[in-house]
């Protein structure tokens, strides 16, 4: 890996990759034996990252020897360290705290902030979504651009529907609610001015970048782990 500050890149892609120590609902839940690969849930994100045709350098974030260690032996001249401080890789840090310190830690270029926690979002998918937020960026209003999850569903809150009336009919055609999006965080990309102007991930208007929910699936808990494990050996036969 080379040195984080050695290269100057304008208007290309850097990856903001966090991965601290200390996960808490699952322990060491980056680096663990996942599906059978021994470098865990890093090791695969790394080399979906670097399959990608449209990343020019991927910005590891961590304080953790294992996930340096793993980066390590891929030997990729485009993974480049960072060693987060202390302070900034607790359970207490706040996204916001992040976000304010990925814009010091890049700054150039266009952001990718994306997870591990996101096996089944491979490389093809990056390229797609980063021509896409050049396109839209270039030819349109939107200034970003996130990954979201269509919602179009029953949705209640506080014992009653918040998205239909039940007074008019109890229980409408699904394909006639109104259609919503669950921001998935698989990845949000923008650029690092926007990062500076508004403190965020993304710009005051993002694009919604389509996912399907298999390939946005997020681990969080034990019991995801356990099924995307599943989904990922099912994936690979």
């Amino acid at each position: 890996m080379k040195n984080l500050y050695s290269v100057t890149l304008n208007n290309k892609v850097s990856v903001f990759l966090p991965c601290r120590a200390g996960s808490e609902r699952i322990p060491n839940k980056n680096t663990k034996d996942f599906a059978g690969k021994t470098g865990g849930l890093l090791e695969i994100k790394l080399k979906q990252l670097l399959s990608s045709k449209r990343i020019d350098r991927i910005i590891l974030s961590t304080n953790d020897p294992k996930v340096i260690e793993i980066s390590e032996k891929l030997n990729s001249e485009r993974i480049f360290l960072d060693l987060r401080p202390e302070n900034l890789a607790s359970s207490e840090t706040t996204t916001d705290e992040l976000i304010f310190y990925a814009s010091k830690v890049i700054q150039d270029g266009h952001i990718l902030w994306t997870h591990v926690t996101s096996p089944f979002i491979n490389g093809k998918i990056y390229d797609n979504a980063i021509d896409k937020y050049f396109s839209v960026v270039k030819t349109t209003t939107f200034d970003s651009l996130m990954s979201v999850n269509r919602i179009q569903t029953f949705l209640w809150k506080d014992g009653d529907s918040i998205n239909y009336d039940r007074k008019e009919e109890k229980w409408p055609r699904t394909q006639t609610l109104p259609i919503y999006y669950e921001v998935n965080s698989g990845f949000f990309i923008s650029s690092h001015q926007n990062y500076v102007d508004y403190k965020d991930r993304i710009g005051k208007k993002p694009f919604l970048f389509q996912l399907e929910s298999t390939t946005s699936f997020d681990i969080d808990w034990p019991e995801d782990f356990e099924l995307a494990e599943m989904i990922f050996n099912r994936k690979s036969i």
